[in-house]
């Protein structure tokens, strides 16, 4: 893909809001099919990097009505920043120019749950790994936490720090990585954050990208 054809950060972000209405019109219509495999072996040119959570019903080419290739997605659960998410990132970034990284959370996420209940608690999970991905969380939502009022609605509670946990990853990419951080700058690539709304299929950006 030549550099002209690279859609820009605001377009990229309007094809996939455009997708994700046309994902909710589909099901509200009765109408939803997986877009056909049209595209199996041709090179890949994705418009958008997403980082998303591993949650099964958080399918992100699905919920942006993209087919192969479009989308360059990495999927943790909690959609946690590691080494090697920004490897992966910066690879799409730099090997497909690709201009939009999105970090999409999204409600009612076990993660962000599990990372809770561990900081109200005090009681951490057994599995050291399952803690290697709370342990990465509960920085960033630890102040949502101690600060909800008691009468606070727990999936209220539940989106507050999962909001928090998204705008920690967003700034991590754009400071914690070096070619990242470049790109950023010089504007060739936008770091947004995003949620996903499993009650409606809404996908709702955080912020415009210009």
């Amino acid at each position: 893909m030549s550099t002209s054809e690279i859609p820009s950060p605001r377009e990229a972000q309007q094809r996939l809001e455009q997708g994700n209405q046309r994902f909710k019109q589909a099901i509200a219509d009765g109408a939803f099919q997986p877009r056909p495999p049209q595209k199996l072996h041709e090179a890949q040119r994705p418009f958008a990097i997403v980082l998303g959570c591993s949650d099964s019903r958080t399918p992100v080419e699905i919920l942006f009505d993209q087919g192969f290739g479009d989308l360059f997605v990495v999927r943790v659960a909690g959609n946690v920043v590691a080494p090697s998410i920004v490897g992966s990132i910066e690879f799409a970034a730099s090997a497909f120019g690709t201009r939009l990284v999105v970090v999409m959370g999204h409600t009612r996420c076990g993660a962000i749950a599990a990372t809770v209940q561990a900081l109200q608690t005090g009681a951490s999970h057994e599995s050291k790994n399952i803690r290697s991905l709370t342990d990465r969380i509960a920085p960033h939502v630890e102040s949502v936490v101690t600060r909800a009022p008691l009468e606070l609605p727990e999936q209220d509670l539940l989106r507050q720090a999962m909001h928090a946990n998204v705008k920690a990853a967003v700034d991590h990419l754009r400071h914690g990585s070096a070619l990242l951080e470049e790109l950023v700058l010089a504007g060739q690539v936008a770091v947004v954050g995003a949620e996903y709304e499993l009650e409606t299929g809404s996908v709702r950006f955080f912020e415009q990208v210009k």
